[in-house]
């Protein structure tokens, strides 16, 4: 089986130390996650494993034949060619092995017992399959309408496309070519929610190898099979997804702790009986003591990363409706987003904001926010409520001032309270005098959420916060909402910051919001189900049609209408007849919520290989885990009951 082996890789910018000892390696199949603070080289080492830029030493092989397609964060695009075109040029490398497949065969009527043309002819068929040569049409379709292009799109020039756009382009590009290996920097940027479940699907199928620079913790625990954590110069290979690296990572940490404090009270110990006997009757010893401390391999316990500290003053309270959208219509003069649309935030709730790119989440900000104004229909704040504002371009920003300048001039701070403000976001020594405009992504949206954290706001509107923020950021941040006090509306393409930080979903499609009780998770959870439900019911219409039909033979067929779509808030949010009802239903879920923990919890313990090793550790957690179930399966049938 080929792979790609990375052996002791290092590389240097003057004398700043990029990573160093670099060793690793990438089967056919795999799909290893490369994660690490913003800053810490994963596109540098990308780009010395594709040839664009020189490593100091180490070696980079890849088995003889296979190919690597890259995805770069960075893109150029030729703008005067058309998408159709683009596509096409992606397959350039089948297409000429399809001509060598025609020399081939003319090779072999030439000289038809010649055994090297007909090996050559046998491998040129099995590379032009691999790289789906004979499906390269329906290939090339089902990949660019999985990222969100329709057929009307593909004669438009690429100059005509939106970044978000071009960036999926080049995605296609990268996924049309099959590779033998993969290298993706950051390829869920610009993806919607559906774009993302079908790039994972896709990727899950994919036969390669992949290795993937993401922050999207949701996407990789869904991907990866490894993760390679590029940490202090150098990386660390753990086995299984994301959810998976943390626990290893966390077991490791303490490990190593532990021993690093036991080396260092030995150490401790034996310096101590080397200053008392180096000039005694026990000398020797003291000096056999000092040769053994000379030669002990010393632990070496690296510095927890240096992170952001983040945390919002006490609210100031306000009324007990902080938001409330009353039947509005409004969008564009060409297009309409919303048809009599409402919407009520109460004090200390969080909410996220979802649906497909273009269907109006960042149109709805601006209404909240006063720049917009519905056609009809009204949107209030309740009594004194402040909205503190994270804009997803950080438009807030002055591109021109510096960011000492950004924190004095908008919050009136002498130098030394804006310099201990600044220090707290990891803005230190000449960091501050900076022009924004130069800044990086990541650090515009430091500086942006800091000015988020001095504003005072008691109602947070988040476009995008976590766009270009590294994970430990992320956390951070995470931590720092559960604590806030006040109210808060996310619109975010990041699943996993969603499960952690809210409690209502808000779906907005085909011009409604539709309401689910519940994170990310709950309402994919309760969409399949409304979608198996209205799938079983379709079965049973039609089956129910087919037994007409037989007790009729000789009647006219029936002409099937297409069945009604089952609106998913009908299906998901089953509303009681009653307050007794209710109150009953309230408790069976949240039963539900905690027996789920509960299993989850007994999972990842019957997944550490600790426990696999003992049976009988294995053999309670399995027992525990059937009860659990069992308890699970009553409690849902409970609610269904009293469901309906």
């Amino acid at each position: 089986m080929g792979s790609i082996k990375v052996q002791k890789l290092a590389k240097s910018f003057g004398i700043h130390t990029v990573f160093h000892d670099v060793t690793f390696e990438i089967r056919r199949g795999e799909r290893i996650g490369l994660i690490g603070a913003n800053g810490a080289g994963k596109s540098t080492l990308l780009k010395c494993l594709i040839g664009e830029e020189d490593y100091d030493n180490g070696m980079f092989s890849v088995s003889e034949g296979e190919s690597i397609g890259y995805l770069q964060q960075d893109i150029t695009v030729d703008d005067d060619i058309t998408l159709r075109q683009t596509i096409t040029e992606a397959w350039q490398d089948v297409l000429s092995i399809e001509q060598q497949i025609k020399e081939a065969e003319q090779e072999m009527q030439d000289h038809p017992d010649d055994e090297g043309a007909m090996n050559r002819y046998a491998r040129l068929q099995e590379r032009f399959e691999w790289l789906g040569g004979y499906e390269y049409e329906s290939s090339s379709r089902k990949i660019v309408h999985g990222l969100g292009f329709t057929e009307d799109d593909m004669d438009r020039p690429v100059r005509q496309f939106s970044g978000g756009q071009k960036t999926r382009i080049n995605l296609a590009k990268a996924l049309v070519r099959r590779p033998d290996y993969l290298f993706l920097d950051e390829p869920t940027n610009h993806l919607d929610m559906d774009m993302l479940e079908w790039l994972e699907g896709y990727l899950l199928s994919y036969g390669g190898g992949i290795l993937i620079v993401s922050h999207d913790r949701y996407f990789l625990d869904r991907v990866t099979t490894g993760i390679l954590e590029l940490d202090h110069s150098t990386v660390t290979k753990y086995k299984g997804n994301y959810s998976s690296y943390i626990e290893q990572r966390q077991q490791r940490r303490k490990a190593l702790e532990g021993a690093y404090k036991k080396q260092q009270e030995h150490i401790r110990e034996t310096e101590e009986y080397i200053r008392k006997y180096k000039a005694g009757i026990k000398a020797k010893q003291a000096r056999g003591r000092q040769s053994q401390l000379d030669r002990l391999d010393r632990i070496e316990l690296s510095a927890e990363a240096a992170t952001l500290h983040f945390h919002f003053a006490p609210v100031e309270e306000c009324g007990q409706k902080v938001l409330v959208v009353d039947d509005i219509c409004g969008g564009f003069p060409d297009r309409q987003l919303f048809d009599h649309m409402s919407l009520l935030l109460r004090r200390g709730e969080s909410a996220s904001l979802i649906g497909p790119n273009g269907t109006g989440k960042t149109t709805l900000i601006r209404m909240i926010m006063g720049e917009k104004q519905p056609d009809s229909g009204h949107i209030t704040l309740g009594s004194r409520v402040h909205i503190g504002y994270f804009a997803q371009e950080h438009t807030e920003l002055h591109g021109s001032w510096t960011v000492l300048e950004e924190i004095m001039n908008d919050f009136t701070y002498g130098e030394d309270d804006a310099r201990a403000a600044l220090g707290h976001f990891l803005f230190r020594g000449d960091d501050v005098f900076k022009v924004i405009d130069s800044l990086s992504g990541g650090e515009q949206a430091r500086l942006a959420l800091l000015k988020l954290f001095l504003q005072g706001a008691n109602f947070l509107i988040l476009d995008e916060p976590t766009n270009h923020l590294d994970i430990p950021t992320r956390e951070v941040l995470e931590q720092a909402l559960l604590d806030f006090g006040g109210t808060y509306l996310v619109v975010s393409h990041d699943r996993y910051f969603l499960d952690k930080i809210t409690q209502r979903t808000l779906v907005l499609e085909q011009k409604k919001l539709t309401e689910f009780v519940g994170n990310y998770t709950y309402y994919r959870e309760k969409e399949k189900e409304a979608a198996e439900l209205a799938a079983q019911e379709q079965a049973e219409t039609e089956r129910e049609i087919s037994k007409d039909l037989i007790k009729r033979p000789d009647a006219a067929p029936i002409k099937k209408e297409p069945a009604p779509p089952v609106p998913v808030q009908a299906k998901a949010i089953h509303k009681a007849s009653s307050y007794g009802t209710a109150q009953k239903l309230a408790k069976v879920e949240l039963k539900i919520a905690e027996l789920e923990a509960t299993i989850k919890m007994y999972e990842v313990q019957m997944n550490m290989p600790a426990n696999q090793s003992d049976a009988d550790v294995m053999l309670d957690l399995t027992k525990q885990y059937e009860e659990t179930q069992h308890q699970l399966d009553a409690a849902y049938e409970k609610w269904e009951e009293l469901s309906e």
